[in-house]
């Protein structure tokens, strides 16, 4: 894929001249476009906005998707915790000077933030964001960038010196900017549109091929200073709860081997990645656990028919909008293995078994019979070969004949004594340019970014990030595509699900907006069109808000994001409901099935009102037992197995922070019942506090190991306290560290 090229590119050093030469070019109503998540130039954001945060003559309109920001916490015990290990993290990070006026409500007049998808939760309660929130798939944003006149587009790359040519990567964007950039090109050229491309190097980026590489003339202008290499925004890893786990185990047995996978980022992404790692790399445990939480017993008959539960001999192939570290972690592990190849009749002969990866004389015939090739090699069918591996590197079509070295072939493959040279003078050993990985964009934690740098150039170019076009649906070489994506697997998260089978992920019944539709529907639509494709949408069961818990799968909701003529297989940490082709009643038992046990008969109660079950409908006794205790139960029987690590990914926490975290969590949920609370501390505070020389490190890292006010002897007496009922709960493996 080739995004189209401005003959004059301009070079910067200085971002405030990049600001100027901006507003020369298409004056001071500017419309500016950057992708999601990491792929912000920040540096020159930040410029942007501040001249015209100082300028009222300049009209800014910034249009993104999910504006990162450095955690600081609310509390400052919060920020006490998270001051250090954000400088540790985030190093010199730029932070966006958009966002936090954006969150303090103290954007000016003449500026306005649109975005398409938002930090799930953030804004919930901030009217600017929502009132300007523009929803929209991922595959209609540069259509929709376009309709809102964006008429400047920016964002990071790397550079690269490619034979005596340099040449920038897209690097963790690739997924708008190709589609985007010869639509405005052709406005410019046509009308007179006045647009500005640039880009901010950054050569902290992992350098990417395929479809992330473009000529340094695609852009009309580009920011080089090695003093704009800031840090890379990371995702530390997080831990992963019991839920999340149970959900991984039950997503894993619905994965077929030599299948194609999507899932996404977060504890839940983890999740799914360590099962799949467990299924393959110890077998024995993981079914021992398969069986223990009696899945096969319970969907048995759909595991076995779309997935299952043995090791992957064939492996599994990637394709996904984000290409997140769950995925990274699968490849180190061997899994992600299966390559796709950019040709349909390769790709066919490869899912039907007639060829493997190893060049053989039949693979030839069988190029011919599926028309790939003629009996008598062109040009182009000798440019296909070698760009295949099918023939040797070496191999050249001169003046119609077939040269290897000296000798010369007539390259005509009906012929028994041609074809006889040819394949013992021609034939290369393996295919050569699979693909392990195609992916829109990416964001991980700072292993992930540090994996990718590292990588060899043959490693890294079995990945392909390219746009959400080519990955999030099947238009556009549709046969290439469904025959890649065999077995499709689209893992998708929400928020509830109606018992009808409606899904709700993106925002509330009062019209508020949680995060954004981002990909999911286009994910939805694809496993559907699929004839061997699966939608997965994962949810937690309930949701706990100040002490009280509430099912997320409700009788009805006043909003829906996915409609239930579009439902699949859900999933809860309780098991898996198949409702595809299911009537209403079954829809309604399946999910009752997976649902908190809690709010079971209140679940049912509403659909015998309603007269959508028979009103002698029990459900069955085996699936009246969901609760969180038996499941921590078992979870604790299979971490003494050494299953089910907090981070099974690693972390960037110390083992101070480890401890710290942990008794924060805890003593921050305690506050909301603030009376016992406080008054213990308080009493403590008056009587004083013995402080052992093992608590010490956990004070120190707070700042507390000196208390001088009265509100921080409280604080330390209360964090003490949480500290012991820390050791208490995790007993002997807390007290080694102490």
């Amino acid at each position: 894929m080739t995004m189209q090229t401005n003959q004059a590119t301009s070079i910067f050093v200085d971002v405030e001249k990049c600001v100027d030469a901006i507003i020369a070019k298409v004056g001071k109503k500017i419309v500016f476009g950057m992708p999601l998540g990491l792929g912000k130039p920040n540096h020159l954001a930040n410029a942007l906005y501040l001249r015209a945060k100082k300028d009222p003559s300049i009209h800014l309109r910034i249009m993104t998707a999910l504006s990162l920001e450095v955690p600081k916490g609310s509390s400052d015990l919060e920020k006490t915790f998270l001051k250090p290990f954000a400088e540790r993290i985030w190093g010199d990070y730029p932070a966006l000077a958009y966002l936090a006026d954006l969150s303090s409500n103290k954007l000016p007049p003449n500026v306005e933030v649109s975005e398409f998808f938002m930090k799930a939760g953030v804004f919930l309660n901030n009217v600017v964001e929502q009132q300007n929130y523009i929803s929209s798939n991922f595959t209609h944003i540069a259509r929709d960038m376009l309709e809102n006149g964006v008429n400047v587009l920016a964002q990071i790359v790397c550079k690269k010196e490619i034979n005596g040519e340099t040449f920038f990567s897209l690097s963790c964007n690739p997924d708008v900017s190709p589609t985007i950039v010869p639509m405005l090109r052709e406005l410019e050229k046509n009308t007179g549109y006045r647009c500005a491309i640039i880009a901010e190097v950054n050569n902290n980026l992992p350098f990417m091929y395929h479809d992330a590489m473009v000529p340094v003339s695609t852009f009309d202008m580009v920011i080089d200073n090695p003093v704009y290499d800031y840090t890379l925004f990371s995702t530390p890893n997080m831990t992963v709860d019991m839920a999340d786990f149970m959900i991984g185990m039950n997503v894993s047995t619905l994965i077929k081997d030599g299948g194609t996978l999507q899932i996404g980022i977060g504890s839940l992404g983890d999740a799914i990645a360590y099962s799949i790692i467990l299924r393959d790399k110890q077998n024995d445990k993981y079914k021992w656990v398969v069986d223990d939480l009696k899945i096969l017993e319970k969907s048995g008959e759909l595991v076995n028919r779309i997935g299952g539960t043995g090791p992957f001999a064939q492996g599994l192939y990637g394709s996904s909008e984000m290409f997140v570290n769950g995925f990274l972690e699968l490849y180190k592990s061997g899994i992600l293995r299966r390559k796709v190849y950019g040709h349909a009749v390769i790709q066919r002969l490869l899912n039907e078994g007639r060829i493997t990866e190893q060049v053989t004389p039949q693979m030839l015939e069988d190029l011919v019979v599926f028309e790939a090739i003629g009996q008598r090699l062109t040009p182009a069918d000798v440019d296909f070969l070698l760009a295949y591996g099918i023939f040797k590197p070496e191999v050249r079509l001169v003046e119609g004949v077939l040269r290897v070295g000296e000798l010369t072939i007539d390259p005509n493959l009906a012929n028994d004594v041609s074809l006889k040279l040819i394949i013992e003078n021609c034939l290369g050993d393996r295919l050569k340019g699979g693909i392990l990985m195609h992916g829109g964009f990416f964001l991980g934690p700072r292993s992930f970014y540090d994996f990718l740098r590292n990588m060899s150039e043959e490693d890294n170019k079995q990945i392909c990030m390219t746009t959400v076009d080519n990955v999030n649906h099947l238009y556009g070489d549709q046969e290439l595509k469904t025959l890649q994506r065999k077995d499709g697997r689209f893992v998708n998260t929400c928020l509830m699900v109606t018992l009808t089978g409606g899904v709700i992920s993106d925002g509330l019944e009062d019209g508020r907006v949680v995060s954004g539709v981002g990909g999911q529907y286009n994910f939805v639509s694809m496993a559907h069109a699929l004839q061997d494709g699966r939608l997965i949408m994962m949810l937690n069961s309930h949701r706990v808000k100040d002490g009280v818990a509430t099912s997320n799968i409700v009788w009805n909701y006043g909003h829906m994001t996915i409609p239930r003529i579009l439902r699949d297989i859900v999933v809860t940490e309780y098991g898996i409901a198949n409702l595809r082709s299911k009537s209403d009643k079954e829809i309604i038992a399946e999910l009752l099935n997976i649902a908190d046990s809690r709010f079971q008969e209140e679940l049912l109660a509403k659909a015998k009102e309603a007269g959508k079950i028979p009103m002698d409908y029990q459900i069955p006794e085996r699936y009246r037992h969901n609760t969180p205790e038996m499941l921590e139960a078992k979870l604790a029987e299979y971490r003494k197995a050494d299953l089910f690590p907090p981070f099974p990914f690693g972390n960037d926490f110390t083992p101070e922070e480890l401890v710290i975290g942990k008794a924060l969590k805890g003593l921050k949920a305690k506050m909301s019942h603030k009376v016992g609370t406080m008054a213990g501390g308080i009493f403590h505070a008056i009587q004083g506090v013995e402080v052992s020389e093992k608590a010490l490190p956990y004070l120190k890292r707070m700042n507390l190991d000196h208390p001088v006010t009265f509100k921080d002897k409280i604080v330390q007496s209360l964090l003490l306290a949480e500290l012991r009922s820390e050791e208490r709960r995790v007993g002997k493996e807390c007290r080694s560290r102490w």
